[in-house]
């Protein structure tokens, strides 16, 4: 997802002249001041935990969720997984139907936006604090996830708007009016009115400021400290280029870039596993008794459960209704479909690639534990760092991989650049449609949002917006609050499109394309 570190330790990038730098340290200062007085209740409301405990209460929203829809559509993450791949690979892939992206190009979409730092930083998050223990939980919370997505994703093809021109938009605004309406019950405008002024909120902070400044802060260690309006230029000038042609021009980028980062990172991680071929099962032994035992520091199996179920949760996005919005523009004329397709998404971005990041850490033996005062990390000359408390994580990441690949933050400057690029022109369309939802359908309304959407880009680069970035964090899984609501409601729906599907499927009606 797109939450890495905390916002306090992104410092401001303007170096020189002094002048400049005091001004923008300045200005950051007033907006930080602005957001942190008006906008801290809402942050703390979303992101608060359970009363005497450290399970922030809208994981559980999502978690629950989730198990609740395995449940009632017959965990069909594990049922419908062959059919998903057949889909992915173009077997029953009409190109005349309605939509505007393949199959495999709105799965590449929607991954661009949740895989991403979240999977550098998030997993050793957790481990750090839950121990080797938090990746079983972590394992769990994403197969289950897949269900959310399989929810949400059917919804949105079913109800979007197709228009003359080909052009499609869908997503949690269109399935909330269109399918309350359809139950006969009221609030969904409402609803959708809220989600879109979240999502728009989400993509031009998290979806886009947090993803420049992290960014800007990789490229800085690699070649030093420069300004950050240099990397915001560069990076606008990218990204625009890449979103002025729409949903088609961003899905031939992501179907490009996103097996590029995936190979280079997993295919890194893979190599280490390799050459540490003999403590895999030791490592797994480790992930299996941590999660039921006191392995982990945060008190043991809770705390391994607790850290697990987080980081999936702000990795995946699943239950979200982000990826929804990306899906909904498949061709297709069965939305049950795109449901299939979507549920490989939290499988790849949660059970795989933030299992390749674990087993890394854990094989690795950057993690030692310590009886008294919990767990470390070994840095690149073999010290030992306190991480317990220490939500960075890219620290015990790179010095990970970099114990047995020398050179490593190379590889991850470019693995944080491409996921961020990724993110940002995935959320861009986010944002977009949301945009549209509540000012029109119009090539000067999408051309006012991208526009704006580029300025945050450079604005994101350089300046340390803290609150700012904290509030759009909080705005991204307010949208799982409203979308989730929609979900319990339309269920019934989702269930009768996957009953008729499999029985026209298992009859024959349903044949590959070819």
């Amino acid at each position: 997802m797109t939450r890495l570190v905390p916002t306090a330790v992104l410092a401001a990038c303007f170096t020189f002249p002094a002048a400049l730098t005091a001004s923008a340290q300045s200005i950051d200062e007033t907006i930080n001041g602005i957001f942190a007085s008006s906008t801290g209740w809402f942050v703390n409301l979303i992101f608060s935990n359970f009363p005497g405990t450290n399970f922030p209460w809208i994981v559980a929203w999502l978690v629950i969720a989730a198990t609740v829809f395995t449940v009632y559509f017959g965990v069909i993450q594990f049922r419908a997984f062959g059919h998903a791949i057949a889909l992915v690979r173009g077997d029953y892939s009409d190109p005349d139907d309605a939509g505007e992206v393949s199959h495999f190009q709105a799965l590449a979409t929607a991954l661009s936006g949740t895989v991403g730092l979240g999977n550098i930083a998030g997993v050793a998050v957790a481990i750090g604090i839950g121990g080797p223990g938090a990746t079983f939980w972590m394992i769990l919370a994403g197969l289950l996830g897949m269900a959310s997505k399989f929810t949400e994703c059917t919804l949105g093809v079913k109800y979007r708007n197709e228009y003359a021109n080909g052009k499609v938009s869908g997503g949690p605004m269109y399935y909330l009016t269109k399918g309350f309406a359809e139950r006969g019950v009221p609030g969904g405008r409402f609803l959708a009115i809220l989600f879109s002024i979240f999502c728009i909120l989400g993509a031009l902070g998290g979806g886009n400021m947090f993803q420049a400044n992290q960014a800007h802060a990789q490229l800085t260690n690699v070649f030093g400290v420069y300004p950050g309006w240099i990397t915001g230029i560069v990076f606008a000038g990218i990204v625009f280029a890449v979103i002025v042609g729409g949903i088609k021009s961003i899905a031939r980028v992501t179907e490009k870039v996103v097996p590029i980062m995936g190979v280079i990172y997993v295919g890194t991680a893979l190599i280490i596993i390799l050459m540490n071929y003999d403590m895999i099962g030791w490592a797994f032994g480790q992930i299996f008794a941590g999660a039921f035992t006191g392995l982990g520091v945060a008190g043991g199996f809770v705390g391994a459960l607790i850290q697990g179920f987080r980081r999936a949760a702000f990795s995946n996005e699943a239950g979200v209704g982000s990826a929804a919005i990306a899906h909904s523009a498949v061709r297709t004329k069965e939305p049950i479909t795109e449901g299939f397709v979507s549920l490989l998404e939290p499988l790849i971005d949660t059970v795989i690639v933030c299992t390749m990041t674990a087993l890394v850490i854990i094989i690795t033996g950057q993690l030692i534990s310590d009886p008294n005062t919990g767990l470390y990390l070994l840095n690149e000359a073999g010290t030992a760092i306190r991480t317990v408390g220490d939500t960075s994580g890219v620290a015990l990441t790179s010095a990970a991989f970099s114990s047995s690949i020398g050179g490593f933050k190379y590889v991850l400057a470019l693995a944080v650049i491409l996921f961020a690029f990724s993110t940002m022109i995935s959320w861009s369309y986010y944002g977009l449609k949301a945009w549209t939802y509540l000012f029109g359908e119009s090539k000067t309304q999408e051309l006012v949002f991208k526009s704006i959407f580029c300025l945050f880009v450079v604005i994101g680069a350089s300046a340390s917006l803290g609150p700012v970035i904290d509030f759009s964090d909080a705005a991204i899984f307010a949208m799982a609050v409203v979308n989730i609501i929609g979900l319990y409601v339309l269920m019934p729906i989702v269930k009768r499109e996957l009953n008729s599907y499999w029985s026209r499927l298992k009859s024959g009606e349903i044949k590959k394309f070819t």
